[in-house]
């Protein structure tokens, strides 16, 4: 017995040295990194590359949003109203040195073109129409329909039709006929894409009556009403063309942030200023405003800037000359801009 108890510390420090030697199992078996997590995808909504990575069908830094809410498939159309029409957006406008004349509620327009859609870039902010722009309502932008107003849209490719509010305008672009929402877009099917062959039929106030009796009688939802039939024959169709567009998308943002509220007093106008914040354009306005300058002056907001204008100027050349006369010690570097 008291042999075995001596052995005791000896066993003891055998086991205590194997522990020290012998790489264990974590140590000698290289560890997994574990895997990436993602988000689950809806069904039936097209993967697309991430706002800003210049990967997508659409402008570098417009995009998806990050979290579609759930059921957009099967979002219904517009409801559709006989509203009131929005004075300051329906009447000509100029962008881009191209005049703008919106048709009348209840003309005949049909037109075919190219679709596009617009997105993060746009949402949240203000549209023509005085509403805020919400990418995953049922919605359009159109250079010349009335505001507001309804359209049925149809991709000629694949035969699939929705009918979208027009509260907005754009798209500023010679090969482009109308803007779709993200929802408009992902029921058409031409997310993808990025544009697409589409008809764009102009819905009349009576077809709007018959479409409102059918929904209150539960006959049917506004989409299943028939789209307006073609014009007779030999008719010309109503086939506005858009003015080509900056290089840059910025362009197009600050043509459709100008618009919102109603279009300005077309002109030349002298671009003071551009701030990222309000009190920045806001503080040179005031400034402008002690001096004996006389200038007619508005700050508006274009996306994400602050801009200062002066006018409008009846001519080009008046308006350089107002820019002339500004004091140098402000050290300001105006830009005419036609409207």
């Amino acid at each position: 017995m008291k042999r075995a108890i001596r052995l005791l510390p000896l066993a003891a420090a055998a086991m205590l040295a194997a522990c020290g030697t012998t790489p264990t199992p974590s140590e000698s078996t290289p560890r997994k990194a574990p895997a990436p997590v993602t988000a689950p995808q809806q069904p039936g909504i097209p993967v697309l590359p991430a706002a800003n990575s210049g990967r997508g069908a659409y402008y570098q830094d417009d995009g998806p949003g990050d979290n579609p809410p759930p059921g957009l498939l099967e979002m219904p159309d517009a409801e559709v109203r006989n509203d009131p029409l929005r004075p300051g957006s329906n009447k000509p406008y100029v962008v881009f040195g191209k005049t703008y004349k919106p048709i009348p509620l209840g003309s005949d327009f049909r037109q075919r073109g190219l679709g596009t859609w617009y997105g993060k870039k746009f949402h949240g902010q203000r549209t023509s129409s005085g509403e805020i722009y919400d990418m995953y309502k049922m919605t359009a932008a159109h250079p010349t329909l009335p505001i507001p107003s309804y359209a049925r849209v149809t991709n000629t490719g694949n035969g699939k039709s929705v009918v979208v509010r027009i509260n907005d305008r754009g798209p500023f672009h010679s090969t482009r006929v109308i803007d779709v929402s993200y929802t408009a877009a992902l029921k058409l099917g031409l997310l993808v894409n990025g544009s697409t062959q589409l008809e764009v039929v102009h819905l009349k106030p009576e077809e709007i009556e018959r479409m409102i009796a059918a929904r209150k009688q539960g006959d049917g939802a506004p989409a299943a009403v028939a789209a307006a039939p073609p014009p007779p024959a030999g008719q010309p169709q109503a086939m506005p063309k858009a003015a080509p567009m900056l290089a840059s998308s910025d362009g197009e943002n600050d043509a459709r942030a100008m618009l919102a509220g109603g279009a300005p007093a077309p002109g030349f106008y002298l671009q003071l200023g551009s701030y990222s914040r309000e009190d920045g354009a806001d503080g040179l306005r005031k400034r402008l405003e002690s001096t004996d300058a006389g200038l007619k002056l508005d700050v508006e907001q274009a996306g994400k800037f602050y801009r200062l204008f002066a006018g409008p100027y009846a001519t080009r050349d008046e308006a350089q000359a107002a820019g002339k006369a500004l004091p140098s010690s402000l050290k300001l570097k105006p830009i005419v801009i036609e409207r």
